[in-house]
């Protein structure tokens, strides 16, 4: 098992598209990047934090590679957008992959650069942030799998 983590707008929706993939074993939203140690989410919401809505997901990479993981990442939001992902505002919805080792790092650059060579990106600078993996400070329980609970399939 190995782990996983994105930031990509609002975290239901990036939970749910990950949930559904094939050799995912779990996912779970939470807090990442930020200063405060177990933020809540009224914290994260008061833009003082840091942190970026987040997924942490364990994957069994026999059954899906980063590499997968990283496609899908890329195609569930927009990588242009700075510090926001349509209506929602603010750092904690930044785009961002928190690598846990250098192989995640450099997987992660090398899709950045060619997907910012790709002519869909054309014009458009990629803002997406690659940092270490922080802390993963997980969400207050209702959010978890919140989409589902709910009987939604986005935010």
């Amino acid at each position: 098992m190995d782990i996983a983590t994105f930031g990509a707008g609002c975290f239901w929706h990036v939970e749910l598209a990950f949930s559904r993939l094939n050799g995912v074993i779990a996912t779970a939203v939470g807090y990442a990047g930020g200063t405060t140690d177990n933020p809540t989410y009224h914290d994260v919401c008061s833009k003082t934090t840091g942190h970026a809505e987040a997924v942490q997901i364990s994957f069994d990479p026999v059954r899906v590679s980063y590499e997968k993981l990283l496609e899908l990442f890329w195609n569930i939001h927009d990588p242009t957008q700075l510090n926001r992902q349509g209506v929602d505002v603010g750092v904690q919805y930044r785009s961002v992959i928190f690598y846990h080792s250098p192989d995640q790092k450099s997987v992660a650059e090398q899709s950045k650069q060619v997907l910012q060579e790709s002519p869909m990106y054309l014009g458009r600078v990629i803002v997406t942030q690659i940092s270490p993996a922080p802390h993963f400070w997980k969400a207050e329980e209702y959010h978890q799998q919140y989409l589902i609970k709910h009987g939604k399939t986005y935010c």
